[in-house]
């Protein structure tokens, strides 16, 4: 009995602890200090809302009607950032674009966040031959450099928005495999995970009740700083004619039909370039502060 009183007691302190408010606003109060972080969490907001809006701002027919009478022309009040070479609004084009690239590239951390981290948590918790097993597989994946990898796959799979989706999923999954791997070989031996195991819980239950919730605040960290990655892998992907398929905007697609016209419309490549970068830049800011609110020690 007082042992399963010691169990519950542990439990909800762990919990709590995680969970608790002061905790919660004194991570913002150390995000909200961070100039960079603030910025680049005001920049990725007014993005975000832009994009969720595209369609009150410009109908997306605007993106892709193409009127030849208006080709090529350069930015003014009707185009605010001109047209491309099939008369397709660049603005239009931009703000559907955009919403289609980030979807692609939170969907894409978001599932290869939770199978790295269910994958992570399993080896690092039951070791032994699943250990070994998953991490011999893992080697498999990280043999082949990322961007190649997702090409292959995409390549072989053609082009669209689901295979280039599970294509960025088994891309980046083992970044947290490794990292929630290394949490838990951590916490498991803690003893309050001890406290639990003795307490009867099974091991779903202390992995999903002790483990991942100790280990949240690297997982969020590493996922922010993802979305920027896989933002300019996708990007890439459909520079090179791996993306998603005309006539459906996205930035990289977008930067790959400016080619053409550098001398002659600059504007086509600058502005999805600038959108990439931007965003890229906001996100990677969020992430650095984040970490820095996390964990304050590790602020250099």
């Amino acid at each position: 009995m007082e042992m399963k009183m010691n169990h519950q007691k542990v439990e909800s302190t762990t919990v709590d602890s995680f969970k608790r408010p002061s905790q919660t606003k004194e991570i913002w109060r150390r995000f909200s200090k961070s100039k960079g972080a603030v910025i680049g969490f005001v920049l990725f907001s007014i993005i975000a809302i832009m994009l969720l809006a595209a369609d009150f701002i410009v109908p997306y027919e605007a993106a892709i009607k193409q009127d030849f009478s208006q080709q090529l022309a350069a930015p003014s009040r009707e185009h605010f950032f001109g047209t491309d070479g099939y008369g397709r609004d660049a603005f239009a084009r931009l703000l559907h674009g955009g919403r289609t690239s980030l979807s692609i590239a939170l969907l894409a951390t978001f599932s290869s966040a939770v199978l790295g981290s269910a994958l992570g948590a399993i080896s690092g918790y039951f070791g032994g031959k699943v250990d070994s097993f998953i991490m011999r597989s893992l080697d498999i994946f990280m043999s082949v450099p990322d961007i190649l990898f997702t090409m292959a796959v995409v390549y072989a799979l053609g082009a669209n928005f689901t295979n280039l989706l599970f294509a960025l999923t088994l891309a980046y999954f083992t970044n947290y495999v490794r990292l929630v791997r290394s949490q838990v070989l951590n916490l498991a031996e803690q003893d309050y995970v001890e406290a639990a195991r003795a307490g009867g819980s099974g091991s779903t239950r202390i992995i999903l009740s002790h483990i991942i919730p100790n280990a949240v605040g690297v997982i969020i960290v590493n996922t922010t700083l993802n979305v920027a990655k896989i933002i300019l892998y996708e990007s890439t992907l459909s520079f090179l004619g791996l993306g998603m398929p005309p006539p459906q905007p996205e930035w990289g697609l977008m930067l790959s039909e400016a080619r053409e016209f550098m001398r002659t419309a600059p504007w086509l490549m600058f502005f999805p370039s600038a959108a990439i970068v931007i965003t890229a830049a906001s996100i990677n800011l969020m992430g650095d502060g984040l970490r820095d609110a996390l964990d304050p020690h590790l602020k250099s």
